[in-house]
């Protein structure tokens, strides 16, 4: 299907950083799939997902292998064919599950959802909030959200150059997207100030907290029983912006079913400058814990197809200095 997928596992190995693999796919393919799924039907379209899975699997290899570490960082083993294919399948039936969820919003599927009370209560209250995800099942499944409440707006922070096609496609059936993103190339402070303005006027701006660039500020947290690098600038991020941060998960539980979660993790991030390390390391030790549960009940959500745990992805910052927050990326 499309998304970080190497294009040439022959040069370039299992544990390379996520942002050097270039979008798989193309333009012809991804827009392919979009004209098989808006004229055929979604039961038509999914019937691609299988020949799309055996193709990744088999000329994937540094995916598929990073893939079977993570299985045996869950399981105790490594993961087989079966439980691998499972996985890029799940991956490639939430990327054509998001042509369908813009094109023809929610009514095709059945979507729960967990703890969305207590987030409804904040933002009648006037409250800003910071949607904390991860490359875990969809994220456009927040739609739904969106459609229960129109009146509070939603912002969402994307890397649109790092998979140009598929955003293009994107924007394309729904033009309104673009409105709501909140580009990643505009730079640290302008993207604060961005989330700052969205916040103040008592909406919800979300971010992916799993993923850090080449010299991003990062922390290193148990995950999966091994230390893990996760940045750091979702959580300097909140810490300026005063605002509760709640987990934001949309769990894919096969055919056409979502469970959307939202958990609280901090009602305010407080990161004084005495242990200011020892304060950021306790939030995100959480959310990674929280994200390991969510994944221990539904494995087969997790789209980091590459070595998550190998140190090389990112430097690991060993102080973080309040100050620094010209160096705030956003993946």
């Amino acid at each position: 299907m499309v998304g970080q997928f190497n294009q040439n596992p022959t040069r370039r190995s299992a544990n390379a950083h996520w942002l050097d693999r270039p979008e798989a796919g193309g333009w012809f393919a991804i827009w392919l799939i979009r004209f098989v799924a808006l004229h055929f039907g979604r039961s038509v379209a999914r019937l691609f997902l299988y020949p799309i899975t055996l193709y990744f699997y088999f000329r994937r290899g540094p995916e598929r292998l990073a893939a079977r570490d993570y299985f045996r960082r869950v399981d105790g083993k490594p993961g087989n064919a079966w439980r691998v294919m499972h996985l890029i399948h799940a991956y490639a039936s939430t990327i054509l599950d998001r042509v369908f969820l813009l094109a023809r919003g929610t009514d095709d599927f059945r979507i729960d959802m967990r703890g969305v009370d207590e987030l409804h209560a904040r933002l009648e209250r006037g409250q800003g909030v910071l949607l904390l995800g991860a490359h875990v099942g969809s994220f456009e499944v927040l739609r739904v959200l969106a459609n229960c409440k129109p009146q509070y707006k939603l912002k969402l922070v994307m890397d649109k150059s790092k998979t140009p096609a598929l955003t293009q496609l994107l924007e394309a059936l729904a033009p309104e997207l673009s409105d709501n993103i909140i580009d990643t190339a505009r730079g640290g402070m302008d993207i604060v100030l961005a989330l700052s303005e969205a916040v103040a006027e008592g909406g919800m701006v979300t971010l992916l907290g799993d993923r850090g660039r080449p010299h991003e500020l990062m922390r290193e947290v148990p995950f999966f029983d091994a230390p893990a690098p996760f940045p750091a600038a979702p959580w300097l991020i909140a810490s300026l912006l005063k605002v509760p941060v709640v987990l934001c998960l949309g769990m894919y539980r096969g055919g056409n079913r979502y469970d959307l979660v939202f958990e609280t993790l901090a009602d305010q991030v407080a990161l004084p400058r005495i242990d200011r390390n020892a304060a950021l390391d306790e939030y995100i030790g959480h959310y990674a814990a929280r994200l390991e549960h969510y994944l221990r009940e539904a494995p087969c959500n997790w789209f980091n197809f590459y070595d998550f745990w190998q140190p090389q992805t990112a430097a690991v910052a060993h102080s973080v200095p309040h100050e620094e927050l010209e160096h705030v990326r956003v993946a």
